[in-house]
């Protein structure tokens, strides 16, 4: 059940709901529900966030879009989810370069187009330990 008194949508609850065979998710609609189906039906509340939206739709997209990551097959490569951010490390992910090789004076760090994948690894480590411990040093308490 989607609501702001759940628990805080975070990986570690996606990864717990990606478990399950199927979902059912309640959506309420401005004021929410009515108590006796918290009561009746005992779902797992979760949050969003803390904020309040005009209904759970959008939060539902949130665990829908979240959980099927997680889901064999629907991403191209099966090990794509563990280096995202809040994945297998728990970091931030590291910064990502696409084409032109240069845009705008800015270049494509050279280590990336050395193909040695070793080398590229630990640089992508460091990286992502940098980017967390800049953004979200709370990550690495």
């Amino acid at each position: 059940m989607l609501t702001p008194r759940g628990r805080r949508l975070d990986q570690s609850l996606v990864r717990e709901l990606s478990a399950f065979p199927r979902l059912l998710l309640l959506c309420g609609r401005y004021e929410g529900f009515d108590e006796r189906i918290n009561l009746g039906l005992e779902p797992l509340e979760v949050s969003a966030g803390d904020f309040i939206c005009n209904g759970g739709e959008v939060p539902a997209m949130l665990v829908i879009d979240t959980v099927i990551r997680l889901t064999p097959g629907v991403l191209g490569d099966e090990t794509s989810s563990k280096y995202d951010s809040f994945g297998e490390s728990g970091l931030l992910e590291y910064p990502q370069y696409t084409r032109p090789r240069e845009f705008r004076g800015m270049s494509v760090p050279d280590i990336l187009l050395s193909g040695n994948h070793e080398v590229i690894a630990k640089w992508r480590l460091q990286q992502s330990l940098d980017m967390t411990r800049r953004k979200r040093g709370d990550l690495l308490k």
